[in-house]
């Protein structure tokens, strides 16, 4: 059974602009489209959507919700298989679950006020530590579309563990799709106890960890799709500067989320944490454990 294409709207333009990237996603994949709006979120976005929709609270339904943003994916890419469902629960919960049966979650990452963007932020990152499937998050204000420019490139950051080669093929299949380059960072950081300053040993420290960040990216890339044309760096600093430095030119920025078995309790870890919030493109979330 071909697993959907999930992306989580609440009438944001956000959630618009990510029902684009998930509509632009399930088409390059060949995958049907669900959109799927947890009902409980109107507790929070209520009163705001309704004026902005320009009609009484009562009015505000979740089905108009859910239609609007499949026949906006439907105008954006004709032919689209595409679902719509409400689910009474809350929406993290809700998208956890339904997670369990998708190829992948898309969702929004900013609201329309200072409450609202809390509150979707939290959903987004929750999600995100959470899912047992992908999940990307799109930022509100950034409009690249998942089917990019032929100059564009996705960019993956390999971090430790073999269990990390999941990731990056996950990344090669986004870049295989798109018909871009795809780049593999591996940052590396001198320890602070490697001497820096005698002049016999002044650059060998550093060398060594080098060194073994482009072992590390040999051993990942060995099995990579041919037709992928790999960009491979080691670039010294902190991964998740890095990593968000290099957001800045790419359509689709990937990093890994190491799952703890105890599932109320996310774990993104620093670098996935830090690129969320400052990444310049939209970023891809992929979980191992």
């Amino acid at each position: 059974m071909e697993l959907p294409v999930i992306v989580g709207v609440d009438g944001s333009e956000p959630s618009l602009r990510a029902t684009d990237w998930a509509a632009d996603e399930a088409a390059l994949r060949g995958l049907p489209l669900d959109v799927v709006y947890a009902s409980l979120w109107e507790r929070y976005e209520g009163s705001a959507l309704a004026a902005d929709l320009g009609k009484p609270l009562e009015e505000v339904l979740a089905e108009d919700i859910v239609e609007g943003a499949a026949r906006r994916a439907r105008s954006r890419r004709p032919g689209l298989e595409v679902f719509t469902h409400v689910v009474p629960d809350e929406a993290e919960e809700a998208l956890v679950r339904e997670s369990r049966n998708a190829t992948l979650v898309v969702l929004g990452t900013r609201g329309r006020s200072g409450v609202a963007e809390a509150v979707l932020g939290s959903v987004s990152m929750t999600v995100a530590g959470h899912a047992d499937c992908p999940v990307v998050l799109v930022r509100g204000s950034h409009d690249n579309p998942a089917a990019g420019p032929v100059d564009g490139r996705v960019v993956v950051g390999l971090g430790e563990g073999a269990e990390e080669r999941a990731v990056v093929r996950f990344a090669a299949e986004e870049a295989r799709l798109r018909g871009v380059p795809l780049e593999v960072v591996r940052a590396w950081r001198r320890p602070a106890h490697d001497p820096v300053d005698h002049p016999l040993i002044v650059g060998g420290p550093g060398r060594v960890h080098e060194r073994r960040a482009a072992d590390a990216l040999e051993a990942a890339l060995s099995d990579l799709p041919p037709e992928v044309k790999v960009h491979p760096r080691t670039a010294e600093g902190h991964a998740r500067r890095v990593l968000a430095a290099a957001s800045h030119d790419a359509e689709l920025l990937v990093v890994g989320a190491r799952r703890r078995a105890d599932q109320y309790t996310p774990h993104l870890g620093r670098v996935a944490h830090t690129v969320l919030h400052h990444s310049r493109c939209p970023v891809a979330v992929v979980p191992h454990r």
